[in-house]
């Protein structure tokens, strides 16, 4: 079966995420609630809720335009509209008796063999269907999505014993490769996956912390990188949440969960979090949570709660001595003889053991488990990759230590790693002690498992080059985020070399990696060093460098095929710009930042934006619209905060491709190098008809009108002056003369170098490495 329209019933922040991803999808969804009935529209609760997702930050819609494919309506005049669905998801409330209310209604409307599904992560799929038809039982499947539903990649899936198989891999194959998520099958038991560990986690991280006498902050830095989970650690991940959250999940799991589970004993209230939900201290959307925001004098300053008296206090960041003995060494934390190696002891040891307890009882394997903390909590490992990070036989000491059963998959490895790579391939130890293999989804390529089985084709400190298979040559970034160095040019000209005239061994290059970030631009630290000491040759070297590969990529007589994910931003988004074709993730956010450390894009950044207005159909004609397109996107540092957002900035061609799963585009680029390598043809140069000083004169009198708005900084004006000059083809140019791409390369190149030996920028720069935010000076 195809699913091309779905529905979703509840428009709660839960349901209506839901319908706006579906949108992202490009799926039509109709969104359904009860009618208003202090409203003359009926509809107006489902039709609020998809403004109210117009309006929040971050956007729930990876483009605005995606909502005109969201029907808003209500349950009692629109149950009509669900005959034409393929699947309908149920996010209403968590009680039993009214979801079952609700699926007798729906039953009879729907469309025969539609998929029904319900949102839930606390009622099991038995107890839902109970008393339905059985046609309903076949349809029916439990998708738990996580929140948000545009970020989350976790979608768990759970059938029941008359789901239909067909069903289930419908929606799992739509979940994935439409909605790009990773699916996880779960088995039906209380909290699936990874609800079942995660609370567990914040539990036992919690009482630790009550019990040794930590602050939130510095059990926040024990768990949190350390760990390799997010900063946030646990007590900032619940003022996430919610705290008022908390309570209803526990009363949930302590219903369903069996007598023995160690949750029972673990739970406990803690009346200090008691006092605060009473109090509206229910992290983030209340008045804060652990952590919150008070005015001092004006100023904000950022407080934590004390565990022990419920005092707020001034939040310091700590400084452990066991954080910096140990840094990597999760074991050597963990060995640490204070109480914050014993806090990081008792929550590795309790987590990780009950996480090992509950295999094959909530998922047939170990990876689903580890998927599910990855994808779900944002741990960096699982608790399988985690407990190997310790080595299993140290893991298994550790659980006697702290009196807890060695759980019976660690007693099974006898010191063996959880997982191994044989022969190349990454393997996963059993619940009967062997090894099977990891096998990846129909069509997911990762560049991790080709780095298990092979060795780089070349490397040095910024760039390692892989063979993927079929004569495609694979660029991958390897420096501290993926920052841009000499290094990085030099493997660009490395691959043009190997690579030759894309009619040997090999075809075609991909530029990817699978790093948090393709890359936030050039090495500040390296260029800062370089400015304090004078060293302007090898910085013009390096903008030079810089520009000679980027043209040589543009001109390859071989397809260039970008495949970039989370922010692409300054030289990271310049060599997109200087692709054949980009086929990004649809969570990439691009743009040209460079003016906010008081620089220009010197890499060829404003030479192709100025000819992407130019040639947009969009653009009015004459001179300036595009000119004026380019000018505003630059000195404005707008970011693209999705693929989509990217098109309309042009930082995306129309032709350029969006992969919504991220785990399926390196397969997706690589398909459409060789797409592109079957009859290529290197693309045309361009020039540019551009005004001269007339024309900069016009951009720098929209300049001081900004910034007698208070909008633009001296430093601004400065820059984007240069900008100007840039864009209108410097002080020579004029109208009846067309301007090649080199010498506006050759502008950008001057622009750039008068700015790194203004004090402004190079203020900038130290701020911006100081703080990681922009000094507006």
């Amino acid at each position: 079966m195809q699913i091309k329209r779905a529905a979703v019933i509840g428009s709660g922040v839960m349901g209506s995420g839901i319908a706006a991803h579906f949108a992202n999808a490009g799926i039509p969804v109709v969104l359904l609630d009860i009618p208003a009935k202090e409203d003359d529209d009926r509809s107006a609760i489902a039709k609020g809720a998809v403004q109210r997702l117009l309006k929040t930050d971050p956007a729930p819609f990876m483009h605005p335009k995606n909502a005109k494919l969201v029907t808003p309506g209500n349950l009692e005049d629109d149950l009509a509209l669900l005959a034409d669905v393929d699947w309908i998801v149920e996010a209403i409330v968590e009680n039993p008796a009214v979801k079952a209310d609700l699926y007798r209604r729906i039953d009879p409307v729907r469309k025969e063999g539609s998929v029904v599904s319900s949102n839930t992560s606390t009622i099991p799929l038995g107890v839902l269907v109970e008393g339905q038809s059985d046609a309903f039982k076949r349809d029916f499947l439990i998708t738990h999505f996580f929140n948000p539903p545009r970020y989350m990649r976790l979608l768990e899936i759970v059938g029941g014993e008359a789901t239909r198989p067909d069903a289930l891999a419908a929606v799992a194959d739509v979940c994935d490769r439409a909605l790009g998520k990773g699916v996880v099958r779960c088995k039906d038991t209380p909290g699936f996956i990874a609800n079942r560990i995660g609370v567990y986690w914040i539990q036992t991280a919690i009482n630790a912390a009550v019990d040794l006498g930590l602050t939130v902050e510095e059990a926040d830095a024990i768990v949190g990188r350390p760990m390799g989970i997010p900063k946030t650690g646990v007590f900032g991940l619940v003022d996430l949440v919610g705290l008022d959250l908390m309570p209803h999940i526990a009363k949930s799991l302590l219903a369903t969960l069996p007598e023995n589970d160690p949750y029972r004993a673990a739970f406990r209230e803690h009346p200090v979090i008691t006092k605060m939900i009473a109090e509206g201290y229910t992290g983030r959307k209340g008045k804060g949570g652990f952590y919150r925001l008070n005015r001092d004098g004006g100023a904000k300053v950022k407080e934590a709660i004390d565990l022990s008296t419920g005092a707020y206090r001034r939040s310091d960041k700590p400084k452990l001595e066991s954080v910096s003995a140990a840094g990597r060494d999760l074991r050597a934390l963990a060995d640490f003889p204070d109480r914050t190696g014993q806090y990081a002891r008792r929550v590795l040891a309790h987590t990780l053991a009950y996480a090992a307890s509950l295999v094959p009882e909530i998922a047939d394997s170990i990876v689903a488990v580890d998927e599910g903390m990855r994808l779900g909590y944002n741990w960096k490992q699982g608790p399988f990759e985690l407990i190997d990070r310790l080595g299993t036989e140290w893991f298994a000491d550790l659980c006697r230590s702290e009196g807890i059963p060695v759980p019976p998959l660690v007693e099974q490895a006898a010191g063996r790693p959880i997982y191994r790579v044989e022969d190349g391939k990454l393997q996963h130890l059993t619940t009967a002690g062997l090894y099977d293999t990891v096998v990846r989804p129909d069509g997911v390529l990762l560049l991790s498992d080709i780095k298990r089985a092979s060795k780089p084709v070349w490397k040095n400190g910024s760039v390692s080059l892989w063979d993927i298979g079929d004569g495609v040559l694979c660029v991958e970034f390897t420096s501290k985020m993926n920052a841009l160095d000499g290094d990085v040019m030099a493997a660009y000209g490395k691959a043009m070399k190997l690579i030759g005239d894309g009619k040997g061994d090999w075809k075609a290059l991909v530029i990817h990696n699978e790093s948090d970030n393709f890359s936030v631009g050039a090495n500040l630290g390296l260029a800062l060093f370089a400015l304090n000491v004078g060293l302007w040759p090898q910085i013009e070297e390096l903008v030079e460098g810089g520009q000679r590969a980027y043209r040589a990529l543009k001109y390859a007589p071989f397809p260039v095929v970008s495949a970039p994910s989370g922010m692409a931003l300054g030289g990271g988004c310049e060599i997109l710009l200087h692709s054949d074709h980009v086929q990004a993730h649809a969570e990439t956010y691009m743009g040209l930042v460079e003016v906010g450390v008081g620089l220009i894009p010197g890499w060829g950044g404003c030479t192709e934006m100025l000819a992407r207005h130019a040639a947009n159909p969009r653009t009015p004609k004459g001179p300036m619209p595009p000119i004026a397109g380019a000018f505003e996107t630059i000195s404005l540092a707008k970011v693209a905060k999705s693929a989509a957002e990217a098109k309309d900035l042009l930082y995306l061609r129309a032709g350029d491709g969006i992969t919504m799963n991220r785990d399926r585009l390196l397969a997706d680029a690589k398909a459409k190098a060789l797409e592109l390598a079957a009859n290529y043809t290197p693309p045309e140069k361009v020039t540019y008809t551009l005004p001269g000083p007339n024309g900069r004169a016009a951009l720098e009198l929209f300049l001081e009108g900004f910034a007698l708005q208070g909008k633009a900084t001296p430093h601004d004006m400065v820059v984007c002056s240069k900008l100007a000059e840039i864009l209108t083809g410097g002080p020579k140019a004029d109208v009846t003369q067309p301007v090649t791409e080199d010498q506006m390369l050759a502008l950008e190149r001057r622009a750039f170098m008068e700015l790194v030996r203004t004090e402004g920028t190079i203020d900038r720069v130290e701020h911006m490495l100081t703080t990681g935010k922009p000094l507006r000076n």
